[in-house]
């Protein structure tokens, strides 16, 4: 059994909302994910999923996208991201499919692994960095730690973080975030958001502080599910 991840899959299926607009990496986008996906994933694996899932904007009109992925092998756990305008109340979520866990301030079991995490946001050595931004930022911090919290009173040894927003922003190499992940020993981070050469460069990947941190955007991993352990 192995887990893996892939994020930022934009789903479309109800929403006018193509992708191939953004670029070659985004043509039949949908059908690299699941050529790749069907290849790579089994039926006892589990596919982490931390945001940007469907461009629906209420959640009828994600129900398409979200049973898109329900089909897909593998148990798939989700998470938040900031274009998730149709995430509902979480206990109405886990009760669609059940073979996927939509994670909210809390964790989730698989292969001896904890998985916790939060969307995250922009941090603060961000040049477009405001007062309303900490105040969302100081939040994720918390839900990160709620979920954290969780996972140790669970009896976590062995964790996996996930986020949404990238763990630092302007080529910081920490934050709330890294220092979070860091204090409670988690081993692999993912997350997704970034998008485009430039972006991605600049963002935080490989060893700090004990944690190794993988950008898992779909263009970015050429739509293809990346093995994390």
């Amino acid at each position: 059994m192995s887990i893996f991840a892939l994020s930022d899959l934009h789903l479309s299926f109800t929403a006018d909302k193509p992708m191939n607009i953004y670029g070659q990496s985004w043509q039949d986008h949908e059908e690299q994910i699941l050529a790749n996906w069907t290849e790579l994933v089994g039926p006892e694996d589990t596919v982490l999923i931390p945001g940007d899932i469907s461009w629906g904007l209420k959640p009828e009109e994600a129900v398409e996208d979200l049973a898109w992925v329900a089909k897909l092998p593998g148990q798939k756990v989700l998470m938040k991201g900031n274009h998730d305008l149709w995430w509902t109340a979480i206990g109405k979520l886990n009760q669609m499919y059940p073979d996927m866990f939509f994670l909210q301030n809390t964790f989730y079991k698989a292969d001896g692994w904890h998985i916790c995490g939060s969307r995250g946001w922009i941090c603060p050595e961000d040049p477009d960095f405001t007062q309303h931004d900490d105040k969302i930022y100081r939040r994720e911090l918390l839900r990160l730690r709620m979920s954290l919290d969780a996972a140790v009173k669970d009896g976590a040894e062995r964790i996996i973080g996930m986020l949404h927003f990238p763990p630092t922003c302007g080529g910081a190499e920490s934050s709330g975030f890294t220092e979070i992940f860091t204090e409670y020993g988690v081993e692999h981070v993912i997350y997704g958001h970034l998008h485009g050469t430039e972006a991605q460069m600049k963002c935080l990947r490989g060893m700090h502080k004990g944690v190794n941190y993988r950008l898992v955007a779909c263009d970015y991993v050429g739509c293809r599910p990346v093995k994390i352990v």
